[in-house]
């Protein structure tokens, strides 16, 4: 059984991701209205992408 504070964890790092993913969304969404490259990590380097 879960103590009171696993949770609590738990449900704090899932809060984490869905910020993240919702904030990632609006990045992708204001560099499409303004056109400018969403910078990203790949292969050990910063890379510019067309969103």
């Amino acid at each position: 059984m879960k103590t009171k504070r696993q949770t609590e964890n738990t449900r704090f790092v899932q809060g984490v991701g869905r910020a993240l993913r919702r904030a990632a969304k609006a990045a992708r969404k204001t560099a499409r209205m303004y056109g400018t490259p969403i910078y990203v990590w790949e292969n050990g380097k910063v890379v510019a992408k067309k969103p």
